[in-house]
């Protein structure tokens, strides 16, 4: 099938207690290992670029790798999302360029200009069949070019949701509950804990309607020992723990997003392959088992985590 927005998606996923797992690619291996992994499980998917990964592989390089896995993967449905959009001229590059739904993150204005902002990404994307994403409230943390210092950051105000989904008229909104961008999530010895009570009240305020959460890797210790036992440093590396994710996804969240933890299988895996095999230097021999975790780490989130396995109706 073609590629497809997330209106459907999401609309299943609401009913049906699950979520749909947005993965940022950057490349060929990544692309592959998901969409293996979403044909093999039968669960719909978000493919989404970030600007940064639009600067570092070329906005035609990544829709054109899209469209390949879709062809390869023609029984499940694919979403091409646009992450973290900056401006209007991007948002609108894309959706001229291929892309189903875009994300305008005007989080960081005024609440006034987040809402003329998004409003305006909101009615080109519409008059060209693309669905878009707000963002409410900010994450700390780094992701790309995003980044929000420790301490700046602010939880959603359930207060404002029914008035920026009315005048903007976004199709999902993401919200700050806790999550953040990045492997350092939470520091050592913490315990974390989402605010599912700024969720239950959001959903309370526009009931059915859908909700995303950032920054919800959950950075699997195992790739972070993989990687500090073969030279990296990344102590202190904790992420957003799976049984909080999925009873957020049994809520009213529709789609989680999954960065770090993709980077994190790749990185480690490729560390312990030169570390064992010093005298390689064939990408090949190196990327394929990079390649064979990164899809084993997708098909855990889909099943264990997110829930929509067996979902691609």
């Amino acid at each position: 099938m073609p590629l497809v927005t997330s209106k459907e998606m999401f609309e299943k996923a609401y009913k049906g207690g699950y979520a749909i797992g947005a993965f940022n690619v950057n490349n060929m291996e990544i692309v592959q290992a998901i969409t293996e992994a979403c044909r093999e499980e039968k669960a719909p998917v978000i493919l989404q670029v970030s600007k940064g990964a639009r600067a570092y592989a070329n906005h035609t390089y990544l829709v054109k790798l899209v469209e390949a896995a879709v062809i390869e993967c023609p029984e499940i449905p694919v979403v091409l999302h646009l992450d973290h959009g900056p401006d209007f001229e991007t948002c609108k590059a894309c959706i001229d360029g291929g892309f189903t739904s875009v994300m305008i993150d005007g989080s960081h204005f005024s609440f006034k200009e987040n809402i003329e902002l998004t409003k305006k990404v909101v009615e080109y994307a519409h008059a060209h069949g693309v669905v878009v994403e707000g963002e409410l409230g900010t994450l700390e943390g780094i992701e790309d070019e995003v980044v929000v210092e420790e301490g700046k950051s602010s939880y959603t105000r359930p207060e404002e949701v029914e008035e920026f989904v009315e005048k903007t008229g976004v199709d999902s909104l993401a919200i700050a509950i806790g999550t953040s961008h990045g492997a350092f999530k939470f520091k050592p010895g913490t315990k974390p804990q989402l605010r599912f009570d700024i969720l239950e009240e959001i959903v309370r305020r526009i009931p059915g309607f859908p909700i995303v959460l950032h920054g919800a890797s959950s950075v699997p210790q195992n790739y972070v020992e993989m990687v500090n036992t073969y030279g990296g440093a990344m102590p202190g590396a904790i992420g957003v723990p799976e049984d909080q994710l999925r009873h957020a996804a049994s809520l009213a969240v529709c789609k989680i997003n999954i960065d770090s933890d993709l980077r994190l299988a790749m990185t480690g895996t490729i560390r312990k392959f030169f570390a064992e095999h010093p005298e390689k230097f064939d990408p090949r021999d190196y990327l394929k088992p990079a390649r064979a975790n990164i899809k084993e780490l997708v098909r855990h989130k889909l099943i264990d985590v997110l829930g929509c396995a067996g979902k691609a109706e």
